[in-house]
This record gives C-alpha cells, structure tokens and sequence, in this order.
C-alpha cells in the first residue's frame, strides 16, 4: 500500500487475492474516506472465502471499492456498491470499466435513503463500514432486515470504542481489532 506523507490516506489499495489479485485502486484525498486496511481485509475474506462463491453482495458505503471489488474478484456472482459522492461513484465505475468486472454495479445514491425503498432482491452479504464521523452503523442496520437474504452475513466495521447497537437476531461469527478498529461479522437470523 502507497502511503502519503504525515499518514494520510493511502494512493491506492492493492486487490489482495482472486482473479484480479494485485490490482491497485486508486484512494482519493476525500474528507472521511478510510479504506478499510489491507491486513483487515485480509483477514475478513479468511473468514469469508467459503461463503463467497456466487454469493450477491452489497457494499453500502461503497468508498474506494476496496471490500466489493476483492469480493468480486474472490467469486461473488455480483456486487452492488452504493456510494452518495458522484466522484467516488464515477471513480468505482470507471474501475470496474477498467477492470472488466461485469459483475459490479454501482450506484450514486446516499446509503440510508436508499434502503428505504422496497428490496428488489436478497443479499447473502453485505459490508457495513460507514464513514467513521457518519455514525450510521445503528440506523443502516436497521433497516437491512428486508434486504437480507436468509442467514446472511454482515460484516460491521467502526472505531474501536465504539459499540453500535445491532439488531437483534445478528449473532456474532467472528470478530477482530487492530489500533484503531474493530471489525466483526455476523449472521442474521435464519
């Protein structure tokens, strides 16, 4: 991972594993934006990897791309990442474009606004890792419950003193913290 001077955000983020294994992304000097760390990530797609092939994904607070594309290139059957900042969204089009990945789509709308509506389909997956200074892990999770398939996973990351307050029924499957950050995934009930 490149790093900028005075620990600022990364140039790019490296794909870890799986057909577009070291592939960079491109991580803009965007307020809030925190790609969620290559060592994170790599342990979260352990944990992940029985679960992925052909699974339908949903990258809520989409950023760099980072979770949905290496899902993506690990053998999710498709991706759907939502990002509200058009520039980051035209960014994640633009890489799947480059990448050749059919299988993610994108969209430029806000999160939460965007749960609201009807569920057109179930996902078997979904990550969770709002903006920090956001604080909308409480009311997305909320308002998955429609838009989870049975069983489903969710992955949730937040700082690590933080403790959002999940729905009932999520049961924790495994869980993780670096410095700054805990990371966990979770089942929604059967």
């Amino acid at each position: 991972m490149n790093q900028r001077p005075n620990n600022g955000p990364p140039g790019s983020v490296r794909i870890i594993a799986g057909h577009l294994r070291g592939s960079k992304l491109p991580v803009p000097d965007r307020p809030g934006l925190r790609p969620t760390s290559e060592r994170v990530r790599e342990t979260l797609f352990n944990w992940l990897q029985p679960h992925l092939h052909g699974a339908r994904v949903l990258d809520l607070f989409a950023g760099t791309g980072a979770l949905g594309f290496e899902a993506a290139s690990r053998g999710a059957a498709e991706v759907l990442m939502i990002e509200r900042d058009p520039d980051l969204a035209r960014s994640l089009r633009e890489q799947a474009a480059r990448l050749k990945v059919e299988s993610v789509r994108v969209l430029a709308e806000d999160a939460l606004a965007w749960l609201g509506r009807s569920p057109g389909q179930a996902f078997d997956l979904v990550f969770l890792d709002p903006p920090f200074a956001a604080a909308a892990w409480e009311p997305a999770a909320a308002a998955l419950a429609p838009w989870l398939a049975n069983g489903a996973l969710i992955y949730v990351e937040c700082p690590r003193n933080v403790t959002p307050s999940l729905p009932r029924g999520w049961t924790l499957h495994r869980e993780g913290h670096t410095r700054d950050v805990h990371f966990a995934l979770y089942r929604a009930g059967d």
